[in-house]
């Protein structure tokens, strides 16, 4: 769980829609299976994030 004085990792406004389905579906499977409401938006934005940088949709994982 991240400290309270640590700000949470979300996903950056220019995601793609399918990356926003992922975090809306991600964070709601967490909190079905009874995880509270700020670790699961945390899991689902760090999930996103991974998936972003391994399919190269972040400015860090491109080439250049």
């Amino acid at each position: 769980m991240a400290p309270q004085d640590q700000e949470v990792a979300v996903v950056p406004g220019r995601s793609s829609p399918k990356r926003e389905r992922q975090y809306e579906h991600i964070k709601e499977s967490c909190e079905d299976r009874g995880v509270s409401k700020d670790e699961a938006e945390e899991r689902a934005a760090r999930t996103v994030n991974k998936q972003r940088a391994e399919h190269g949709e972040t400015k860090s994982s491109r080439k250049t």
